[in-house]
């Protein structure tokens, strides 16, 4: 099945793999909710002793002002992501209120309702009434709860040096090389959707939900408890049906196309232009005050809910869509990843080397455009292994036919393991090849897999997913108060947030427009 990749990696294998892939950027981001002992979200503020949500790069706020973002650099090594990330969540635990901890879990309890999920702030500045405003329709249009499911984030990219080598081994003249960069970034998108089943299947981390997040609503999934719901063979309840989706977009047939660059940005900007008549409803700006960005399909691109974005870093109030489309794919995030309850960073060096293959092993592989019949099943087979993936009859839609997860899974990871050992080339250890033959046991026995320790521990502990969370909060709370940081790296977290302070008063400062006229401006990028 992965023929093409054999021979590519052949080739690559011809050249020095540091040299090769030296400057390669990796990065994190994290999402942790504040809470109280009780485990309820927290009420307070975002602390101001780790500075600006709205300009800090490294430690932020996502959809609530509970709810934390930590942000790592792009770093060329692993374990230099994984230091800036313990060392972050360090530092925010010597900042909270002394009785709040960080939940452990993806999924939260919601114990006192949709209410007592506070949006996140920032600031008074247009840009910071934007985010604030944004927020604000997504909870109109799909809930409060919904936003404050917990995640992590994977983003990578190819070192410039590697373009021109591969454009030569592929033999494709025609493109420049910016171009020919962001077609093979969204041949690797394609195939991280095609085959992105395997990571809530490996990596999933959700089997199990309070009853409170679900507000009571009627749901098909099982009692586990008085106080939990479960499926039994669920890997990732996150990335199934009772997730952030976007049926709005299903039901009016919008949809992402990943074809190319122009077919994505074309496909998002008629999405933010496309009007929805139940957004309408709710109204844009009412008695004065701003519920939503506009009453269209998405208010903005980030709206729109993928497991896999291709990126480009955009500049001062620059939509995403115009970075992308000025200068190409920079970079592609893959948001599929549960926070491990089993790890007190939420992930480990072994996850981010697999993820790290996968990556290159989509990017190798043949990419062929994703069908209408492909794109059902691609839906189809995500939720089908969020909800059951660990069924070991489990079967899998696939070129108009069904496979079992086992066999295909298996076959995927042999087309990978020419990738981990190109990755392990030159080093005494080899520390890929050995993810990878990890994750082969995983697949080999389900009970190895994340979701399944969980639902185990939770048996054997006569504990429902509160308990559970809690505990494993408890846990990383003893862990991280534990550490002590470096005074150099102390010091970075501290000058961070004094800069990004600073940065805040300046654009609030620097503000020319009216709220109106700037949103006015910003949606008329082009």
């Amino acid at each position: 099945m992965f023929k093409l990749i054999e021979s590519r990696v052949n080739e690559l294998f011809k050249y020095n793999t540091d040299g090769l892939l030296n400057g390669r950027q990796i990065g994190v981001e994290k999402e942790s909710l504040r809470v109280s002992p009780e485990g309820s979200i927290s009420q307070s503020e975002h602390p101001i002793s780790l500075g600006s949500a709205l300009t800090n790069p490294y430690i932020t706020t996502d959809y609530s002002e509970a709810l934390l973002e930590f942000i790592t650099p792009p770093y060329e090594h692993i374990e230099s992501v994984l230091d800036f990330l313990r060392d972050s969540q360090v530092y925010v635990y010597k900042k909270l209120q002394q009785d709040e901890i960080l939940w452990a879990t993806s999924m939260p309890c919601v114990v006192a309702g949709e209410s007592s999920i506070p949006i996140a702030n920032y600031g008074r500045s247009n840009a910071g009434q934007m985010k604030s405003i944004y927020r604000r329709g997504l909870g109109h249009r799909y809930g409060r709860a919904m936003q404050v499911i917990a995640g992590v984030h994977f983003n990578y990219s190819l070192p410039e040096s590697f373009w021109p080598i591969y454009k030569d081994l592929i033999g494709d003249s025609e493109l420049s090389l910016k171009d020919f960069q962001s077609e093979q970034y969204f041949s690797l998108v394609r195939n991280l959707q095609r085959y992105g089943w395997l990571v809530p299947y490996l990596f999933g981390a959700s089997p199990a939900v309070c009853k409170s997040f679900l507000g009571g609503a009627e749901t098909n999934l099982k009692d586990f408890d008085k106080n939990t719901y479960y499926e039994p063979y669920a890997t990732s309840l996150r990335m199934g049906d009772i997730g952030y989706q976007n049926n709005k977009e299903n039901e009016s047939g919008v949809k992402a196309c990943y074809r190319n660059l122009d077919s994505y940005v074309q496909t998002l900007q008629c999405a933010i232009e496309t009007p929805f008549p139940e957004y309408e409803k709710i109204g844009v700006k009412v008695n004065g005050e701003y519920q939503q960005l506009n009453a269209n399909l998405l208010q903005i691109e980030n709206e729109y809910y993928s497991t896999v974005r291709p990126k480009q870093i955009v500049q001062t109030n620059e939509k995403p869509i115009v970075a992308l489309k000025k200068r190409g794919v920079r970079y592609v995030e893959l948001r599929s990843l549960d926070v491990n309850a089993f790890d007190p960073l939420g992930i480990n060096e072994t996850q981010l080397r697999f993820i790290e293959i996968f990556m290159l092993f989509c990017l190798l592989a043949e990419s062929e455009q994703i069908c209408f019949s492909e794109r059902e099943d691609i839906d189809q087979n995500e939720l089908l292994v969020a909800h059951h993936g660990r069924d070991p009859g489990l079967k899998l839609n696939h070129n108009a036919k069904q496979l079992k997860l086992k066999d295909w899974a298996l076959n995927i990871l042999d087309g990978m393991q020419s990738v981990s050992e190109l990755l392990d080339q030159h080093k005494e250890t080899t520390p890929y090849q050995d993810s990878l033959n990890y994750q082969r046991e995983k697949i080999m026995d389900p009970e190895l897999t994340p979701s399944a320790r969980m639902l185990n521990e939770m048996r054997e502990k006569k504990e429902g997913f509160y308990h559970f969370a809690k505990r494993m909060s408890e846990n990383h709370n003893k862990y991280f108060t534990s550490l002590s940081l470096t005074e150099e790296r102390n010091q970075f977290f501290d000058d961070a947030a004094k800069k990004s302070i600073e940065k805040q008063k300046e654009i609030e400062a620097s503000d020319t427009l009216s709220l109106d006229d700037y949103l006015q401006a910003y949606f008329k990028q082009t």
